[in-house]
């Protein structure tokens, strides 16, 4: 018999996620944007726009050619400053995906969410610490647009305020 702990069958949730997102923003008549680590192994995006190693990309249908968007990779075709780009972006170089005009969305922990494993701390899989202790919900948005979760971290934002 075999140990079939959840993280043997159970793959990454991002990629369901980043989509979900992308079409809940979509459906509200806004425009999605997904922040990119530039550095990550697979990205093929025009470096000469990044800045610190990230790069915003408009993910709407009306910026993107033949987008596509898999549990691997997010392919598109683009135009920066007037020249054709393919753009390929593995789920796990997503930093984030948020609403240009709310900033609404979420942001990814740097390593990638657990795809799913086990943690015996957390038998229940419910993001708490013990009984009573409150969820950990640390990639919610504030109503305010704050995207970070509330967490503040020791290094600048690398997010923009788009208008």
């Amino acid at each position: 018999m075999s140990d079939n702990t959840p993280s043997d069958t159970m793959s990454s949730s991002q990629p369901y996620l980043i989509r979900a997102l992308h079409e809940w923003i979509t459906d509200n008549g806004q425009t999605p944007l997904i922040v990119v680590d530039t550095e990550y192994e697979g990205v093929v995006v025009p470096y000469d726009y990044a800045e610190d190693g990230r790069l915003v990309l408009n993910i709407s249908w009306t910026a993107t050619r033949h987008l596509h968007m898999d549990n691997d990779v997010i392919a598109f075709s683009a135009r920066f400053d007037g020249t054709p780009y393919d753009i390929k972006v593995p789920n796990r170089a997503v930093m984030g995906i948020y609403s240009r005009e709310t900033g609404q969305g979420m942001v990814f922990p740097e390593d990638g969410l657990d795809d799913g494993g086990y943690d015996p701390d957390d038998p229940d899989g419910n993001g708490t610490d013990g009984p009573g202790s409150a969820p950990n919900d640390s990639s919610a948005g504030t109503p305010d647009g704050d995207i970070s979760g509330g967490k503040k971290k020791d290094r600048p934002s690398h997010l923009k305020v788009v208008k």
